[in-house]
């Protein structure tokens, strides 16, 4: 089977990916979940003209001159409106959130007054609709503030709460379950033995997962036999995954049984070989409902094929509005050399001059199996295939890896 461009790997990923079913979940457990829906405003804010500093709530035309006296004939604070309108020569003590009292249409601050008993003077001619927020002045009813599709911040639940919403329509978190497969691998904390090393890229893929909002099913390790591997497979399907990550496995070597394993149940395979660099050993498809990718086994390949093939997906069964991830350009910190017909993704470095230019400095080593390389990473350069050998200072696209 020929490599497969990375544009049409990615399609073929997120063909048909639809978002996940709606949900209402509490405010408080609305944190980055996904709006399914555009939410409007239940109310007005603010309902009514309110005071935006401590002062006086007067007519204009009575403040007008420095030296006029005005009778406080009430007091307004927040929550506790004065019913009675404002009239000629008169003013009401109002607090920072109160409600405007009738006739009056401006507010002097208290330092521009001077207490005279029941009567105050004005130190600072009034000005009509000064320190008043009028009603609406954030939003109104009926108004589209939070957008379906929108990954919700803490401040998007400030909003919804001010909108009234005690709870929010969200989309149903994606299930990625998260299989390794190898005899050689050993949990953290363990005595390697000869010939074994120590299992890290579950780690690395359940964090990306849980990032991007989903929720995570570690599988464990299976051992090199294809009764293994296809048991870890029908734990996913029993668990309810939306997604299954398998991560080694994925090449063509006798004990690389991942492929066999998937076959035997069941899964259409729509490839298995991507034109990249880290990451060609790549498998990706499809058991009833359940979306099978198939991560190579060296770490720094498991990483970034799950970066760009994994989090899309999630994002896509999220409903999120953006799916794809965003190139930005930048300029080389040392020269590269040509490419050939895979395209590239290479670690590196980035800097920001004194000028606001983006500097990418790929690391000296882009083996696939260095995990001290990938960790002081921040971004990939991405060297299309065939590209011409490119010198330190030319412009190239990056993507920036999550912090």
């Amino acid at each position: 089977m020929a490599l497969m461009p990375v544009t049409e790997a990615l399609s073929a990923i997120l063909a048909g990916a639809e978002p996940l079913a709606e949900e209402m979940v509490a405010l408080d457990a609305a944190h980055h979940r996904v709006l399914a829906r555009d939410v409007a405003a239940l109310r007005t804010q603010p309902p009514q003209a309110m005071s935006a500093m401590d002062g006086y709530a007067v007519r204009s035309t009575d403040a007008a001159d420095v030296g006029a006296r005005l009778k406080v004939i009430g007091e307004v604070a927040a929550g506790r409106p004065f019913d009675s309108p404002v009239g000629p020569g008169e003013a009401v003590r109002i607090f920072t959130g109160g409600v405007i009292p009738e006739g009056a249409d401006a507010v002097v601050i208290q330092e521009d007054t001077a207490v005279d008993g029941e009567c105050i003077a004005i130190t600072e001619a009034a000005i009509r609709g000064r320190h008043i927020r009028p009603a609406g002045i954030d939003f109104s009813k009926g108004d589209v503030l939070l957008a379906g599709g929108t990954r919700l911040s803490d401040r998007d639940l400030s909003l919804a709460a001010a909108m009234n919403y005690p709870a929010l329509p969200v989309r149903r978190r994606p299930r990625v379950a998260v299989l390794a497969t190898g005899d050689e691998l050993v949990m953290p904390g363990s005595t390697p033995g000869p010939g074994q090393i120590v299992y890290s890229n579950g780690y690395a893929l359940r964090a990306l997962a849980r990032a991007e909002g989903a929720d995570t099913i570690d599988l464990g390790v299976a051992a090199d036999t294809i009764e293994a591997t296809t048991q870890g497979i029908r734990r996913a399907r029993e668990s309810g995954a939306d997604i299954l990550v398998t991560t080694g496995g994925a090449s063509v070597g006798d004990h690389d049984l991942v492929k066999a394993s998937l076959e035997t149940e069941g899964v259409a395979m729509a490839f298995w070989r991507i034109a990249m660099r880290p990451g060609k050993p790549m498998m990706h498809g499809r058991l009833d409902g359940m979306r099978v990718i198939g991560m190579p086994g060296n770490p720094v390949s498991s990483y970034v094929c799950s970066w760009l093939f994994l989090v899309p997906l999630i994002r896509a069964l999220s409903g999120q509005a953006v799916v794809h991830h965003a190139r930005e350009t930048a300029l080389l910190g040392r020269n590269v050399a040509a490419n050939d017909q895979r395209e590239d993704y290479l670690r590196a470095r980035l800097e920001v001059r004194g000028d606001g230019v983006v500097t990418a400095t790929p690391v000296n080593h882009q083996d696939s199996s260095l995990l001290a390389n990938l960790a002081v990473a921040r971004a990939l350069v991405i060297r299309p295939p065939f590209a011409p050998a490119a010198a330190a200072g030319s412009a190239c696209e990056i993507l920036r890896l999550p912090n």
